[in-house]
Order: structure tokens, then sequence, then C-alpha cells
């Protein structure tokens, strides 16, 4: 089912143009319900334009409203796009998320090197549902980096007609710990498990339950989170990778050698995967893939994914949620980069990368005193140390120009997670919690 009776505009509009200064003090009761509102849209572009196309809106895990009832107004200036819901008779600003897309991706490889490449990508957005019509506002930065509404849509609950939808699939409760307005709240989906591989699945729940807390700030803040597990039994198991010629019917249709690269695994299916786990209460999802080939991927605030491996997927995962809830950058350095991203005179929109142009509004604060800017990488350091906080190049996928906070990173050597990774993790956890 269409949209049809909400106003959609395709124009870019300045976010001041349209509404008054945002209100910090949100009152959820006064214009929301417990409920959660979807949105599946298509984002279809090349490298120098996208526009969204609206699909249609669904009231999904229609108890409740998983996220902070407080916390409603994103305040980490992080990700190349933003969801924004403002109250439609004052222009009141409701509710806010960053987040990356896998086509902001696909536009700085693909597309990189095929100007007229054009891609349509499904894309799901999620918020509380509002008590009167409001707009929702899909935005993405300009030149100077400041969001502007590049579409606009009126959503209007008196006119919503609910949509079909098959029965939901049930969870299974891994790590639950408290009410999902005062959690975060993790659901991993298997992916990938034939019809013999049940047992399997089970096990593996509480294998990536036990990888996810493992790991600093995870461990000491599990107390934190409730991690849910679902998933649906496929005809047969593994998923598709195109190096093998191997091409599996999978629960969320997922691939390897996504943008050529043979280790990225993703998917692109984001209506099944959301439809998947529509009534479990979810702010972030991990992707559980049961496959033997080495890989992963992340997008922030969109979804983890790690191949499910006796030797790494301790580290993988980790490293996959620093990107996914985080929004962390890669700190390691490839001679050949997929990425043709340049920053100029810029700082990079990731907490944990510097172009040094303006290190104050990065970690300068957390380097002691007397620790020369660039600064040289220590050597004899332990597997999983990370040496003190500075600023050594090489990061972003870059040798020169882009500098990290330490020598070692979970975001670069499967290290510990370093001082400044932690700091955001950290500071996302909370957007939840309170």
């Amino acid at each position: 089912m269409k949209i049809k009776n909400w106003l959609i505009v395709y124009a870019l509009l300045f976010l001041g143009g349209l509404t008054a200064l945002a209100q910090n003090n949100v009152d959820f009761d006064e214009y929301f319900e417990n409920k959660t509102l979807r949105l599946d849209y298509l984002r279809q572009g090349c490298k120098k334009h996208d526009t969204c196309i609206a699909q249609r809106w669904l009231i999904q895990n229609s108890n409740m409203w998983a996220g902070s009832l407080t916390q409603l107004l994103d305040p980490i200036n992080n990700g190349e796009y933003r969801l924004l819901v403002k109250d439609y008779d004052t222009g009141h600003e409701l509710y806010s998320r960053c987040y990356n897309t896998l086509f902001e991706e696909y536009r700085e490889t693909i597309a990189s090197r095929d100007k007229d490449s054009i891609a349509t990508f499904e894309e799901v957005m999620l918020m509380p549902l509002p008590k009167k019509k409001a707009y929702v506002c899909l935005q993405k930065r300009d030149s100077n980096d400041n969001f502007e509404t590049a579409t606009l849509l009126l959503f209007d609950p008196s006119t919503y007609r609910p949509v079909a939808m098959p029965a939901a699939k049930k969870s299974i409760p891994l790590h639950v710990k408290g009410d999902s307005h005062k959690k975060i709240d993790i659901v991993i989906v298997a992916e990938g498990y034939g019809k013999k591989d049940k047992k399997k699945m089970e096990k593996d729940f509480k294998l990536f339950t036990k990888y996810l807390l493992a790991q600093e700030p995870f461990k000491s803040r599990a107390a934190d989170f409730n991690v849910w597990g679902i998933g649906e039994l496929a005809k047969e198991s593994g998923v598709t990778d195109p190096n093998a010629g191997r091409y599996v019917e999978s629960a969320v249709g997922s691939s390897y050698d996504i943008f050529g690269m043979d280790r990225y695994l993703m998917t692109t299916q984001l209506f099944k995967l959301h439809n998947l786990i529509r009534e479990v209460p979810y702010d972030h999802i991990i992707i559980m893939a049961n496959c033997d080939t080495y890989g992963g991927g992340a997008i922030y605030n969109y979804y983890a994914f790690s191949a499910v491996l006796k030797e790494w997927s301790m580290w993988i995962l980790p490293h996959e949620l620093g990107h996914s809830i985080g929004g962390l950058a890669d700190e390691y350095v490839e001679d050949d980069p997929n990425y043709n991203k340049r920053y100029g005179n810029r700082e990079p929109l990731e907490p944990n990368i510097t172009t040094l142009h303006h290190f104050d509004s990065k970690w300068a604060d957390m380097v002691e005193k007397g620790t020369p800017i660039p600064t040289k990488p220590v050597e004899g350091l332990g597997k999983r140390d990370n040496g003190p906080v500075g600023a050594y190049e090489g990061g972003g996928y870059l040798a020169k120009g882009v500098y990290r906070p330490c020598t070692k990173c979970m975001m670069r050597d499967y290290a510990n997670f370093c001082p400044v990774c932690k700091k955001r993790m950290n500071e996302v956890f909370d957007l939840y919690v309170k």
C-alpha cells in the first residue's frame, strides 16, 4: 500500500525556513503514543544527487515505543542524514535521529567511478507514533555540513489505514534487564540458518550475546542492555556469495561482495528485515550470519553484520557495533582504498578521526599536556593495548592527512576500544537509558 493521503514534497528546504527552534524538553505524552511508527521509502540516486520515494507507513511493535521517553532529540552531530519529526501546528522539533545509509557508501564507491550510475536502495525509519499531524523530514548535509530537508512528508494519524501483514515471528529473550524505555534494546537476527540448523541457531544466539557484552564499554554496562533473538529458518543454510558462485534465498537476503568488496557482508532488503523483527522492541540490530567465510559490515544507526566464525566473531562483532551504534570510523589504512573520501579543510563527522584542522572540536581535551601533535606511534604495545591518547597519522582508510586517537584500537587492530571511542559509545548508550 503506497502513501496516497499524505503530502509529499520533494524540494530542498532549509531547516530554519520551516520551523521554530528545537525544543530541548519534549513531553512525550503530549505529542506521542507509546507505539512505533515506521516509514518505508526508497532512496534513488547517483554520485551527484538522490531523492526519496515514500512507500508506506506502518504502526509496528504496536504495544510500545522501544526508545527513551525523555531523550527524543539527538544531541550527537554524526551521520550524513537525519530524521526529524516536527509538530504540524507549531513547528516544534519533537524527535530526531542521525544516521548513515548504504546508498552513501554506494555513492563513494561504484558511483564515484561511474558518475551516471543510478541505483535504488530500501530504507526504513522508526519514530514514536505522533498523536496528531506531524511533519516527517528526511534531511541530509549541505556543503557546510549543516542539515537541510530534502524530503518532507506529512503524517496524519486520523487518515492512517492499517496495513495487513503476515503473523510476526516470536522473539527469544536472551538478556533482558528491564523496561525497554530505559534500556538499549538489541535484536540479534539469525540469517542463513536452514531447516536443520535450529539447535545451532539457538547456540549461536547465546554465543553472540556473550560476544556483545564481552568488551568494554559494553561489559561494564551489561545491565543497561536488553537482548532479543529472532530468526526464520530457510530452505538451505548459508548466505549468498557471488565470489563462490553461491546464491541462497536466506531470511533477510544478505550477500558478500557488496560494491565489489569480497568480505563486505550486508543486505539491501531492509523492508524484509524490518518485517521480520517488527514486533520486537529494538534500538539497534545485529545480523548474525551462519557462514564460514570471514565477513561483516555496519552502517551507523542502520545495522551491524558479522559472520559466525569461531575465532573471529568475538572481534568482528564489537568492531562493527562501533560503526552501527557509535558512528565510529575505521582507523585502518588501505593502500588502494575503495572509498574516495577527501576532507580538505573539514573535520570528519566521526568522533575518532581528525584532520587536525579543528582538533579542539575532537579529543584535544583528552590528550595529556606536553604530548606532541601529531604523535609518533608507540612501539612494543601488547596486542590489545591502546597506548597513550594523542594524534597518530593514518585512519579513515588514508595513510596521510587523517589522524586517530591511539596507536591501537578496536576500530583498527581488534584491540580494546580506545578512550575516545569508549567515550562516544557511552554517550550513545546514555541516549537510551535516561
